[in-house]
């Protein structure tokens, strides 16, 4: 828990110090890459600490990981402009990507399925505490101190965390690596360059560039090139990066695009209600926050519920009412009155934090327990590469509409961006009732697109994945893998017998 809060406070403590860092480093035009960076590098390195976890062992990565973060960290503490802030920002992320994928994979490996909710409530704990926390710490420190420290603060938590995994976790001994063949570093790469190319052409098209223009073209034809011998080179590898069986078993290749268009639809309120809460609503920006914040309150607590919902019903019936839940809140968003209470917007957050703890928790279990100890960090990577690549392409798709409508609704002159430049100072806005009312429009589109999204999950759910997922049994194997691949007789008794698999009563 405390390696997974280096990553999740790292997320959100930088945006309200942005100021202090811009007024010292200079480089405004280019600060968005403190978020962007960091977020192309965690994603691109999901996969490949997946597949080295299942090789290495959980251990080596994350200690590997933590140590790669708190460079990164001290790095940022010293750098002297914002190019040199950016690349350690990203030197973070390289870090930032083991910790994500190696303490969920680890929350399976350590916990049979049926304590596998409480831990994984509690890890869904540190995300919404730090969604909570972060902005008010780095505001804080930017106030009170050197925005500096938000990178320093790092270190004595990173010290700590590694402490306890050095001394504390421990794993069973498994066969050397070189007797599973060699690893596929070319595989890395070319996912790494491919991933990072997309990515990048994702996040600063519409924004640094035109859709149109000759840096997003190039960016994407690279970036399809980059993956077709992404392709070519895991088709020919002994161990791939990526291996194939992610995308042929129809339980993780269903549960990896559900939770891709999780990472659509949560676009909707953590970009975009604050800005409702404080342009429509007229909230001061902690209350804004507070708006938000009680989904991540919600959260947390239904994914801790949710193991009585999905030990009668199932995995996957249980995420369908789950996302049923949330589709109904996101397409109510719209329905709310103009301008509206902030207890509105607020109870709908609530109701769909809940939904989506029904939603997400199960299948992430569901999936680790299809497979075994030398498939369950690729597999775990797995979807969560797929929710970040979901939440990237959410990020464009939903910025661009949202432009879009204020565009037309403010004749032709106005953008997100200056709907932030309006909320600082609100003197200089000529019509400002006419500026609250393009908002309350753009933002009502966006969750009208998060709703279908969520329809687009439903539909994957109920259409590819099985009705019942093959879970494997929890008895260890003679080699002494904690849930290592049985025999398939094996298997698919251990799935008729599973509490989750046998029909209510």
């Amino acid at each position: 828990m405390l390696a997974m809060a280096l990553a999740a406070l790292d997320a959100t403590i930088v945006s309200t110090a942005i100021p202090q860092i811009v007024g010292d480093l200079g480089g405004f035009s280019v600060f968005s890459w403190l978020f962007s960076g960091y977020l192309l590098a965690v994603t691109v390195t999901l996969p490949i600490y997946g597949k080295l976890s299942d090789t290495f062992g959980r251990k080596p990565v994350l200690i590997a990981g933590s140590i790669l973060f708190l460079i990164g960290s001290a790095l940022c503490a010293a750098a002297w402009n914002m190019g040199a802030l950016i690349a350690f920002r990203i030197v973070q992320g390289l870090g930032g990507g083991a910790l994500q994928g190696t303490v969920q994979t680890l929350a399976a490996d350590l916990y049979p399925l049926e304590e596998r909710p409480k831990i994984q409530a509690k890890l869904s704990t540190v995300w919404a505490a730090s969604s909570i926390a972060g902005p008010a710490l780095g505001g804080l420190i930017a106030a009170y101190a050197d925005w500096r420290w938000i990178f320093l603060i790092n270190l004595p938590i990173g010290a700590v965390a590694l402490w306890l995994i050095v001394r504390h976790l421990h794993e069973p001994q498994r066969e050397a690596a070189g007797a599973r063949g060699r690893t596929d570093w070319a595989g890395a790469l070319a996912v790494f360059a491919c991933g990072g190319v997309l990515l990048t052409a994702l996040v600063q098209g519409g924004v640094a560039w035109g859709w149109l223009s000759a840096p997003s073209l190039a960016l994407f034809t690279g970036g399809l090139l980059l993956a077709g011998a992404v392709v070519v080179i895991e088709r020919r590898a002994a161990e791939p990066i990526i291996p194939g069986w992610v995308w042929r078993r129809r339980t993780i290749a269903a549960v990896n695009l559900a939770l891709g268009a999780l990472g659509l639809l949560m676009v909707a309120p953590t970009v975009f209600l604050p800005t409702y809460a404080q342009s429509v609503l007229g909230l001061a920006p902690i209350a804004a926050g507070f708006v938000l914040s009680v989904m991540t309150l919600s959260w947390p607590v239904s994914a801790a519920l949710s193991q009585h919902v999905y030990r009668r019903l199932g995995f996957r019936d249980t995420a369908l009412i789950g996302i049923s839940g949330a589709a109904l809140f996101l397409f109510a968003f719209p329905l709310l009155p103009y301008p509206g209470q902030a207890w509105q917007p607020a109870l709908i957050m609530l109701l769909l934090g809940a939904a989506l703890g029904l939603f997400q928790l199960p299948l992430i279990v569901g999936v680790q327990s299809t497979v075994g100890w030398s498939e369950r960090g690729t597999a775990t990577a797995s979807i969560l590469f797929c929710r970040q690549i979901g939440q990237t392409l959410g990020a464009a798709a939903f910025g661009a509409i949202a432009n879009g409508v204020l565009t037309s609704r403010l004749g032709g002159a106005g953008s997100l961006d200056s709907v932030s430049h309006a909320l600082e100072d609100p003197a200089a806005v000529a019509d400002p009732e006419r500026l609250r009312r393009a908002v309350d429009s753009a933002v009502d589109t966006v969750y009208v697109g998060a709703g279908c999204a969520a329809v687009l999950a439903l539909l994957v759910l109920a259409f590819l994945a099985p009705r019942r997922f093959p879970v494997i049994g929890a008895d260890a194997p003679e080699n002494g893998e904690v849930g290592a691949p049985q025999s398939r007789e094996n298997t698919e008794r251990a799935a008729r017998e599973s509490p989750v698999n046998r029909p209510a009563d």
